[in-house]
């Protein structure tokens, strides 16, 4: 592996100019006294690299050094024509770009690679969106991308899930995350991280002031903590019910976010059975009504307050549809009054 250590640092250095010691261990996972032996090694095979100790200091090739080898192996080959999920560079006008691109790097390429990459590009697709995901709202993603990338703040007309009005805002963007097919404006507002689903902006302008960042905190950084907000478990509510095998799969897929537990799926009757027990937490009571999409093919074991909910749910429902004598553009009341 010492000879991929060693392209890597090349190409680093090519691209970041000076780059201090401790950064490329940490980067490369080696210790620093790795890195110096590794910089010797370049320098005997004739490449113009030297380490300037002090504060300032770091390694850094002789300007004007260029190299041109690609050092990619066949996996790496292989990986890079993966690379082009379908929507995410659409999203960023970069279509074009990313051809032009792979086709770069396909004449690059060492010839005993070209092969395994052409069929990778035949064979292999990567479609992000999910199944029947339904109609979503053209996105805009210019003005965000301005902002991002000059490094300057936005104010944003922002319609939150379940508002009719939009709120307006000024944030500072770390960058843009496409999550499934989603896209997403990360930022601080009042410098704490908040996270902006790009379809759901009415308006954005970017502002002349520049961007305030926290010291030392990355787009991965603030992406992680939000990302461990939105997937943790909503508590509150333990609930058991049971699904009929047939249609546990589907089950399972749409109420990934309410799952406590795997099931065993050993069913009733050491597996064999029509019924499989699940294990679901619950935020609040009126969150459980979305089990009424399974109709009969879910029931609700306990706590008892489900049941009732789901009871009371269910006959507010059979009420709305009950036809009244006197036509059927009317619908009677849970209570049976018109």
């Amino acid at each position: 592996m010492k000879s991929d250590r060693l392209l890597s640092i090349l190409l680093l250095l090519q691209t970041r100019g000076r780059v201090p010691a401790h950064e490329l261990a940490e980067r490369l996972e080696v210790s620093v006294r790795t890195i110096y032996r590794d910089i010797e090694a370049l320098s005997a095979s004739g490449v113009p690299v030297y380490a300037e100790r002090g504060r300032h200091g770091g390694i850094e090739l002789l300007a004007g050094f260029r190299t041109d080898v690609t050092g990619l192996t066949a996996d790496e080959s292989r990986a890079l024509f993966i690379l082009a999920a379908q929507g995410s560079h659409a999203a960023l006008g970069l279509d074009a770009a990313l051809g032009s691109a792979l086709r770069k790097v396909m004449a690059a390429l060492p010839a005993p690679h070209r092969p395994a990459a052409e069929a990778t590009a035949r064979r292999i697709l990567v479609d992000a969106t999910r199944w029947k995901g339904g109609p979503r709202a053209a996105v805009d993603l210019d003005v965000l991308q301005d902002a991002v990338f000059a490094d300057r703040r936005l104010r944003l007309r922002y319609r939150h899930s379940g508002r009719r009005e939009p709120r307006t805002y000024t944030v500072d963007p770390y960058g843009l995350v496409s999550k499934a097919g989603v896209w997403y404006l990360v930022a601080d507002r009042r410098r704490s991280p908040r996270l902006y689903r790009a379809d759901r902006v009415r308006a954005a302008t970017v502002l002349d002031d520049p961007v305030k960042r926290r010291p030392g905190v990355e787009l991965a950084d603030v992406w992680e903590v939000l990302r461990r907000e939105v997937e943790k478990q909503p508590g509150g509510i333990d609930v058991v019910v049971r699904v009929r095998r047939d249609r546990l799969d589907l089950f399972l897929r749409l109420n990934g976010p309410w799952l406590a537990e795997l099931p065993a799926d050993d069913g009733e009757d050491g597996g064999a059975g029509e019924w499989v027990t699940v294990r679901m937490s619950y935020g609040e009571l009126g969150e459980t009504r979305q089990l009424l999409q399974f109709s009969d093919r879910v029931e609700v074991l306990s706590p008892p307050e489900v049941r009732e909910e789901l009871f009371r749910a269910a006959a507010s429902v059979t009420g709305l549809y009950q036809r009244s004598d006197d036509g059927p553009g009317e619908s009677r009341r849970s209570d049976g009054s018109l």
